[in-house]
């Protein structure tokens, strides 16, 4: 599994009745509406990844750097100043 370019490297098991579930960790799902928004200029993925990030712990500076690497500097400047609201 990969987010944009990067492959996630980490995961959250959660443990039902009915088996496990994995999970993304709550940066990586920021990473992934991101992606969304930075690709496909998908409003409501740009939404979503306020909602978890606002929600959740997640490590902004990751964030960032991954980012760059997919070549959306600016979009993610939008995104943190929409955080920021």
């Amino acid at each position: 599994m990969a987010i944009g370019r990067e492959p996630v490297k980490e995961e959250q098991i959660i443990k039902t009745n009915f088996g496990s579930v994995r999970l993304l960790t709550s940066t990586d799902s920021v990473k992934d509406r991101l992606a969304a928004y930075y690709h496909w200029n998908d409003p409501q993925a740009l939404e979503q990844a306020i909602m978890v990030a606002k929600a959740q712990k997640v490590n902004i500076e990751e964030i960032g750097k991954w980012s760059v690497k997919e070549g959306h500097k600016e979009k993610y400047e939008i995104f943190l100043k929409m955080l920021k609201l």
